[in-house]
């Protein structure tokens, strides 16, 4: 599966807000993902940004003027409703939000919204105290009874100079709503729960130290937000201090016990476990109380016992997929870890390659199978190996269920 954005048709209605500016990074982030993207702007809107702007960044005439004779429709709302995946609106005023609940079309937004069977997303923005007004509360509950889905708003500092809840949400988090709804209307994985782990874990020696790993989290990361993308329901467990990816459930852990236990409590409805985390193969026998000092351990010695191995432990009908970080012996050593953890498949990575592994934001992955086929991938982004490696999960399952 491809980029979840590519060759999909996005309208995005802009309505007039001062947060009608991030409408731009928006629209740019959707065409670099590969959507084509329709922009259709209230008279307002055009008092905060330019129809140019976007006409420069999508390559396609904006949208304003509904009785514009010599348009490249007739009746452009219905074509743009009736083309459209999905339509977003960022920034939705509460006139936007209140124009959907009592179906009028008195601008091309409204119309256009009016008209569309595809999904709905918008992005609230407002000052606090209208945001939080109970007419806006009901038009709230109303939209999304009907099936529209709200991003945000976000705490944080308002045009208005106060702090308060209606800042409009990140364009990122935005682009990242747009693709679970897609996922969720589309997606291969669609109403599976997917389960994944991520991070390397800390076996705590005393409060302040522990024995961990190299581990960053960011090749789970982007396994889970790749399964979100499909339309999965995502269950990220984790070590890592790493934002909580938006349409992702996170469950965070610290030691081996902890992730064996919030794997056990996830997985008996999951459709697969992709166990992308890095566990210490031991602990600790037992962590002191209190921070060890220099002068109470000048010959410090740590017992050390084994940990549980995770993912070879937990049962269930479920496709298992395992991780081999290795530092010699690649394909040999995953091999044997195949076998031994009862997995599906496993993704075997060299971690002392400068450009792959730990900390990067690339991989170079071998996925190997229980049949013998080797997967060479070469270099490339942590997502689009998530997206190679759940191509053959959505194999499996679609063999598992047929």
């Amino acid at each position: 599966m491809s980029n979840p954005l590519t060759d999909r048709r996005i309208v995005l209605g802009v309505s007039g807000s001062i947060a009608a500016y991030k409408a731009a990074e928006i629209t740019s982030r959707l065409v670099q993902a590969g959507a084509e993207v329709d922009v259709a702007l209230t008279r307002a809107a055009t008092e905060f940004i330019t129809p140019l702007t976007f006409r420069s960044l999508t390559a396609r005439e904006p949208y304003v003027d509904m009785f514009r004779p010599h348009g490249e429709y007739g009746e452009a709302h219905v074509e743009l409703a009736r083309q459209a995946d999905l339509m977003v609106i960022a920034p939705a005023t509460a006139s936007t939000m209140a124009r959907l609940v009592n179906g009028l079309a008195d601008d091309f937004v409204s119309l256009t919204a009016l008209a569309t069977q595809a999904p709905i997303l918008i992005a609230p923005a407002m000052d606090s105290q209208m945001w939080e007004h109970e007419a806006t509360r009901a038009n709230r509950y109303t939209l999304e009874g009907r099936g529209v889905t709200l991003v945000g708003p976000v705490p944080g500092r308002l045009a208005s100079g106060r702090i308060g809840s209606g800042r409009m949400a990140e364009p990122a988090t935005i682009v990242d709503a747009i693709k679970v709804r897609l996922g969720q209307a589309r997606g291969d994985l669609a109403a599976r729960r997917i389960v994944v782990t991520a991070g390397g874990t800390r076996e705590a020696i005393d409060p302040v130290r522990y024995v961990g790993n190299h581990s960053s989290g960011k090749m789970g990361y982007a396994i889970a937000e790749a399964a979100r993308d499909r339309g999965a329901e995502v269950i990220l467990i984790t070590t890592a201090a790493l934002p909580d990816p938006h349409g992702v459930r996170v469950v965070r852990v610290e030691s081996a016990l902890e992730l064996q236990r919030a794997v056990e409590a996830e997985c008996p409805q999951a459709k697969a476990l992709v166990m992308a985390a890095a566990v210490a193969d031991y602990r600790p026998s037992e962590a002191a109380e209190q921070k060890m000092k220099r002068a109470d351990a000048s010959e410090l010695a740590v017992d050390l016992v084994e940990n549980p191995d995770v993912i070879a432990l937990v049962s269930g009908d479920f496709v298992k997929i395992a991780f081999a970080a290795e530092t010699e012996n690649l394909i040999e050593n995953a091999i044997g870890k195949l076998e031994r953890k009862g997995a599906q498949l496993i993704v075997a990575n060299d971690v002392t390659a400068t450009d792959a592994g730990f900390g990067t934001d690339t991989n170079r992955v071998t996925i190997l199978d229980r049949d013998g086929g080797a997967e060479i991938l070469p270099l490339m982004s942590k997502y689009e190996v998530a997206v190679r490696v759940l191509d053959r999960v959505a194999a499996l399952l679609a063999d598992q269920e047929s």
